[in-house]
C-alpha cells in the first residue's frame, strides 16, 4: 500500500477529540502503570519517571507521586518465557499491593514493540491470571493497539502496517516478523493473536474498533461497544492518526468509569493520549547541555536490524565521520570466549578518545555466525552475552561523556540499567520523533548526563548522523 493512501481515509476532527478526550480526563483517577520490555516506549511521553526495578518500596513510591502514569523498565524481551513468566506474576503482586496501600485504582498497560515482537500473549495472559487472582475479578478484555505515528505504524482495516519510504508494507512481511526469537507471519492482527496464542483465540471472535467507528466518533456507541465486551475479549483498535487514539482512549476511560477493567496491549501512542501528556518541541542541545562539557560522546550501535545498518553506515560516511573514533566489536568472540578480551580492548582506546574531547561509536559488527543447531533461548542467550559485554564497557569508564547514545532494544535497557546502574530517571522528551532521552538520577554511575535511547527500528537512513552531528 502507497503512504498516500492514508489521505484517502475518512477525515478525523482533531479539536472534537481534543476536548472529548480533556473532558474524561478531568475526573479519572486511575494510575496508569505501564511495563516496558525494553526503554523505547517512552518515545512519546516527557515529564514522566521511569523505574528500573520493581522492588516493593519502589512502587510504593511511584504510587504515591503525583503523577498519574509511571513506567517500569522491566527488559523482558531479553527474557526467557519462563523468567518473563515469573517477573510479571511478581510484578503484579508489588503493583496490586501499592494500589491497595495507597488506595488507588489502576490500569495496566504492557508496553510492546510496535512491530509486533515480544513475549505476547504471555505477559498480558499471565498478568490476567495473576491480577485477577489478586482482586478476585476477572477483566472484561485486552487492547491490542500496536498503532505508533512516530515510527510509522499503521493499522487499517486490522492490518498493521509498516511505514518503509513511501510504502506501507505489512508487519508479517517486513525483517521483524523473521525475529528468530519472536517471529510471526500474520499481519492482519485477528489472525496474529490467534497464531499467537496457539490456536486457543480464534480470529473470528476478536472484537474490532475500524477507523470508520473511531472517526465517526459517536462516543456512546463506542462505550457501549466496549460495556458488551466480557469474558476477557480480545479487542483490535485500528488507527491512523492520533486523534483515533483520543477518540478510543475517551470511550475506555467512560467504559473503565462505569466499572469495566481492560489490560492494555500497546506501543508507545496509547500511553501518552490516555496520560493526557501534552506535545512538545524536540529537544535541542540547549536543552541537553545547560553546562559546557570538553569530553566526547559516547555512541553503543548493538541493534542489528537493516534500519540500523544503514544509519550507521551513513554515519560512517558522513562528513563528521573525520572527528569521530570508530570501533568494532567483534560478536563472534561470545562462541569463542573472548567477550571480555574484546571489552577491555574497546575500553582502552574509548576512554583516551573521549578524554581528549572525541566522540566514539562502538558498533558490533553486524553478523554473528551462529552454530548450526543453536535454538531460540541459545541465540537470545548469545545476544544478552554479547549486550553484557558492551555494557561492562559502560560501567568500567572512568571518562564522564557529554552524552551517550544506545541503539537497540536490549542494548540500551542494559546500557542504562547495568551500565549506568540508573534506578530512576526522567524523561525529558525526544531528540527526535521516536528518540526519548533520559535525565539519569543522582544514584547513577554519570548523574545529569542524557541518555538518548535509540530504538533498531526508529528514524530514516539520516536520523542517526543528523542526531551525532547535532550534538558533536
Amino acid at each position: 500500500m502507497e503512504l498516500s493512501a492514508l489521505s484517502h481515509l475518512p477525515g478525523a476532527d482533531e479539536s472534537r477529540a481534543d476536548s472529548l478526550l480533556k473532558e474524561e480526563l478531568s475526573d479519572f483517577c486511575r494510575k496508569i502503570v505501564v511495563l516496558d520490555d525494553d526503554p523505547t516506549g517512552i518515545q512519546t511521553v516527557h515529564g514522566i519517571y521511569v523505574y528500573t526495578d520493581w522492588e516493593e518500596q519502589t512502587l510504593l513510591q511511584a504510587f504515591e507521586a503525583q503523577e498519574n502514569m509511571f513506567f517500569i523498565l522491566t527488559n523482558s524481551r531479553s527474557f526467557s518465557a519462563a523468567e518473563t513468566e515469573e517477573v510479571h506474576r511478581l510484578i503484579a503482586r508489588r503493583i496490586d499491593a501499592a494500589a491497595k496501600q495507597t488506595g488507588k485504582e489502576y490500569i495496566v498497560i504492557s508496553r510492546g514493540d510496535s512491530t509486533l515482537r515480544g513475549h505476547y500473549p504471555l505477559e498480558t495472559d499471565t498478568l490476567r491470571g495473576a491480577l485477577g487472582g489478586l482482586t478476585g475479578t476477572d477483566f472484561d478484555g485486552e487492547i491490542l493497539c500496536p498503532f505508533f505515528l512516530e515510527g510509522g505504524r499503521y493499522t487499517i482495516e486490522n492490518v498493521h502496517y509498516v511505514k518503509d519510504g513511501g510504502t506501507l508494507i505489512p508487519a508479517g512481511d517486513t525483517e521483524f516478523a523473521k525475529d528468530k526469537t519472536f517471529g510471526y507471519h500474520n499481519s492482519d492482527l485477528t489472525a496474529y493473536i490467534e497464531e499467537k496464542s496457539g490456536g486457543t483465540v480464534r480470529r473470528e471472535d476478536c472484537m474490532a474498533f475500524s477507523l470508520e467507528e473511531l472517526r465517526f466518533g459517536d462516543i456512546a456507541a463506542l462505550t457501549g461497544k466496549l460495556m458488551s465486551a466480557g469474558h476477557y475479549r480480545h479487542i483490535i483498535v485500528n488507527a491512523a492518526d492520533y486523534t483515533d487514539i483520543k477518540i478510543f482512549c475517551t470511550a475506555l476511560i467512560r467504559a473503565m468509569k462505569q466499572g469495566k477493567n481492560f489490560i492494555v496491549r500497546s506501543a508507545a501512542a496509547l500511553p501518552k493520549i490516555l496520560g493526557g501528556v501534552p506535545d512538545q518541541p524536540l529537544l535541542g542541545p540547549s536543552s541537553l547541555f545547560p553546562h559546557p562539557g570538553r569530553t566526547g560522546g559516547l555512541v553503543i550501535v548493538g541493534s542489528h536490524v537493516h534500519k540500523t545498518t544503514s544509519q550507521l553506515e551513513d554515519l560512517m560516511n558522513s562528513h563528521q565521520a573525520r572527528t569521530i573514533h570508530f570501533m568494532e566489536f567483534q560478536v563472534d568472540a561470545v562462541f569463542k570466549g573472548g567477550l571480555e578480551a574484546e571489552a577491555s580492548r574497546i575500553l582502552a582506546s574509548a576512554e583516551s578518545c573521549l578524554r581528549a574531547g572525541k566522540s566514539v561509536v562502538i558498533y558490533t559488527s553486524r553478523q554473528l555466525l551462529i552454530p548450526e543447531g543453536a535454538d531460540k533461548d541459545a541465540i537470545l542467550a548469545a545476544s544478552v552475552s554479547i549486550s553484557d559485554a558492551l555494557t561492562s564497557i559502560v560501567s568500567r569508564l572512568t571518562v564522564k561523556p557529554r552524552f551517550i547514545l544506545a541503539k537497540g532494544g536490549i542494548t540500551s535497557s542494559d546500557v542504562g540499567t547495568k551500565g549506568l546502574s540508573v534506578k530512576k530517571a526522567l524523561v525529558m522528551g525526544q531528540i527526535k520523533k521516536g528518540i526519548p532521552v533520559w535525565l539519569t538520577g543522582p544514584e547513577s554511575k554519570f548523574p545529569d548526563t542524557p541518555y538518548i535511547i535509540f530504538p533498531g527500528n526508529v528514524g530514516d537512513t539520516h536520523t542517526l548522523r543528523e542526531i551525532v552531528e547535532e550534538l558533536s
